[in-house]
This record gives C-alpha cells, structure tokens and sequence, in this order.
C-alpha cells in the first residue's frame, strides 16, 4: 500500500460554509451531536422511546435528555464548535434547539442535577442559554465555565470569559475566575466570589479541551494518497482492510418528522456518513471521500461508488417507530489486556476506543498491517471514583435501568481520532 500521504483541508470552517442546509422558519434542523460517552449514559432522544443506552455519534435535536449515571462522562458539540460535557450524577435537557429563517443558531440546555461543563464558541449567530432552577445564563463572547446543581444550591464558576445570570434575586455578572453561589431556600439568593474552587472532574474537562484544542489548531485531516481508478484524494480510517465496511457497525435510531437516522458506532463516524461518499478500490479497501450537500437527519447511505461483490447499501427498517436499531456485522472492540492495556485488530476501525487515549497511531497503525494486530498503552483516563465528592453544592445519582438497551461495544466508547475543525467528524487517521 502507498505510504506517501498529502493533508488535505476538509475543515468545518470551510464546509460550514459550504454545505446546503434548508431554510424554515424556526426550522429544528440543526447539526448537533452526541461527541463522547463513556460509561453509564442514557438519552431520551425525544422519539417516544423513553430512555435508550446512549452511544457515540447520535444526533441530538430538540426535547431530547441526556443522563449520566455514577460512572458516566458525555459530551454534545453544536455547530460552531461550542460543547457540553456532562459528568456522573448529571441529567440535562434540550428545550430549544432551533434555526432560525435568518440563520441564527438557538441552543437552550436545562441542568436538572449534576456537573456540567460549557465551552461557548462565542459565535454571533449563535443565542446560546444555560438555565437551572429560575435562573438563566447567558453569554455573548467566548466562554468557559463549570455549572454544579444540588438540591438547594448552585455554583457557577466562570474559568474564561464573562456570564451573566437572571434570576429571582436579581441578575448578576459573573466574570474571569469568579464564582456565583445560589441559595434555593432563600429565594435564590446569590454570593459572588472573587475565587473559582477545585472540583473533582476540572482535570477530566480539562483534558478534553487540551484534546479538542490541539486538533482543532491542526486544522487538517490527513488523507491517503494513490488510491487508483481515478477515484481522487480519499480518506480512510487506521486499522482497516480489505475485508472492512463503513456500515458494519452502528444502529438505525428513528426521529418522528425526520424517519430513521444512521448513527455509524465508529469513533470518526460523523461527518463520513453525513456528507460525501464512500468508495471501494480493490486491493485497498474503502475510502471517503468530500463533497456535495450536507444530508443531517436525513443520511440515509447514498450509493457507494465500485461497490464490491456482494455488498448490499443499508437499507432502513421498513417499518417507522421503533427505537434504536443495533447493526453488528463485525468488528471486534478493543479488548483490554489490563487496566492500562489494549489489543487493537485489523479491521476494527477503531471501535471501543476513547479518544486521545492511544499515542503514536501511524506507528500502531504500521504494526497491525503487518501482524493483524497490535498491543498499546492507554494514556491515563480521570477517575469516576469521585462521583459524589462536591461539597456545598452535592447531587443524587442519576443512575436508572434503560428501557431499551442495545448491547454494543462502542456504546460506553469514543473518538479514536480527531475531530475537524469546529464540529468535529472526520479523525486524522491514514494509511
């Protein structure tokens, strides 16, 4: 196989700008997704299913909820790059997410219980609003801060930029490393401090943001080189071969208005199977490749370019309402060897292994082309141990049995690769 490679921009700044979206008036087409799980996590996706194991890369659209039990770590990315990330204990709720006809972006999140963590682009066309209790938090510029709920208090700590919360008691400005206490049995009566406290889970958001930040200042994905039959630059993920397909892992999740979406299980299987194709070069294996509209909701796999012999183009469950729908036709998740250790075959795409958690890809990569597998080393994970340790704010478990939980490897998994610039899709993987 051709090792020379040429990095090639597919970067969201340029495709955002590109991709045909369609216009409504308070259309809920919006691009929001489920970026990361690990652990305990449930969504109610707002489709009369009630509560389903969550799992990487499922849209997220309006009325949806989305808790963390007492091992759980989530995160949701919106358009511009703007996160949530959740923590255990920790349920939220999407009330508005919302395009308007002028273009604007409206996000609105509810925190019910728990710990969440907010990165806000700072977008203009992008109304951005955290509530909890009576309270709503807002923010016109770039931030970043921490929001606890208890049961009769709440902390907001502001680490970049400026908040300002609305609330009973009045509003308050909360700025750069400032925190704002809220008093629920007195009529949520506020105290600003010229401080921002240590919580247990600052370390596990703050590597995500180290994760996010690096790739995205990379602004670049890399690109296999050399594929023939004139099918141009393509693309394709570490640790695939011949006998691998994009659609042998993931599920059918059905949205009433919108029909059934595919969520692929991979950890880059965002942005490939919601804009551009897939196509076969024999001796190669599959490749992506950019180009025409984005699809959302409605990605229903497009025909695939030289399909192998054999190869059938998933096709949605004919019959509408059911809830998440597992396809497993092979790939094997990582197994761990112990607690720090992994095993990593051909042909599993990187499925059920977290992102940033694996170094030196291209050298592991090169590793399981010639054995067919490869052992690594984790890089160290935050511990979920510290799940009730906030004093002053404290908070229950969210914890509670799903309804309907499918069983499948990536579910408490995420993103091997990097995320593109702002939405995050395509991972910097190549042959």
């Amino acid at each position: 196989m051709l090792k020379h490679t040429i990095g090639v921009l597919v970067t969201l700044a340029a495709l955002t700008g590109s991709l045909v979206l369609p216009s409504f008036a308070d259309s809920q087409a919006r691009i929001v997704r489920l970026s990361y799980t690990e652990g305990d996590v449930q969504i109610d996706r707002n489709a009369g299913q009630g509560y389903e194991k969550a799992f990487l890369n499922l849209p997220i659209i309006q009325g949806a909820k989305l808790r963390a039990g007492h091992d759980g770590f989530a995160e949701v990315e919106f358009e511009d790059g703007s996160t949530l990330r959740i923590t255990p204990g920790t349920t939220v709720v999407f009330p508005q997410l919302i395009l308007r006809d002028s273009g604007t972006k409206v996000s609105s999140v509810d925190l019910r219980q728990g710990t969440v963590y907010v990165t806000f682009a700072g977008q203009k066309d992008h109304d951005f609003a955290l509530t909890f209790g009576a309270e709503r938090v807002t923010f016109a510029t770039p931030v970043h801060l921490r929001l606890a709920l208890g049961y009769s208090k709440a902390s907001l700590a502001v680490f970049k930029g400026d908040a300002e919360v609305e609330g009973p008691s009045g509003t308050v400005a909360v700025g750069k490393k400032e925190s704002a206490t809220f008093d629920f049995t007195a009529s949520d009566r506020y105290t600003l401090a010229k401080n921002v406290a240590d919580n247990p889970y600052d370390s596990w958001d703050q590597q995500q943001s180290q994760y996010y930040q690096r790739y995205v200042k990379n602004n670049v994905t890399s690109a296999s080189a050399g594929l023939p039959y004139s099918y141009g630059m393509m693309w394709q993920p570490y640790f695939t071969g011949v006998g691998w397909d994009p659609f042998m892992n993931g599920a059918w999740a059905f949205y009433p208005g919108f029909g059934y979406s595919w969520a692929s299980a991979y950890p880059w299987g965002w942005m490939p199977f919601h804009y551009g194709s897939w196509a076969f070069a024999p001796g190669y294996g599959w490749g992506w490749q950019p180009g025409g509209s984005w699809t959302g909701l409605n990605n229903l796999p497009r025909p695939v370019i030289n399909a192998p012999p054999g190869f059938q183009t998933p096709v949605p469950p004919a019959i509408p309402g059911h809830g998440l729908l597992v396809v497993n036709r092979g790939g094997v998740p990582a197994p761990l060897t112990s607690a720090s250790r992994v095993v990593i075959r051909n042909n599993s795409a990187g499925l059920g292994i977290n992102r940033g958690s694996i170094q030196n890809l291209g050298r592991i990569s090169h590793q399981v082309e010639q054995r067919g597998f490869a052992k690594a080393t984790l890089s160290a994970a935050p511990s979920a141990a510290a799940a009730y340790s906030m004093p002053a704010v404290g908070f229950g478990s969210a914890a509670a049995s799903s309804q309907s939980a499918p069983s499948m490897g990536t579910a408490a998994r995420s993103s091997l690769s990097a995320p593109a610039a702002r939405m995050g899709g395509v991972g910097g993987a190549h042959k």
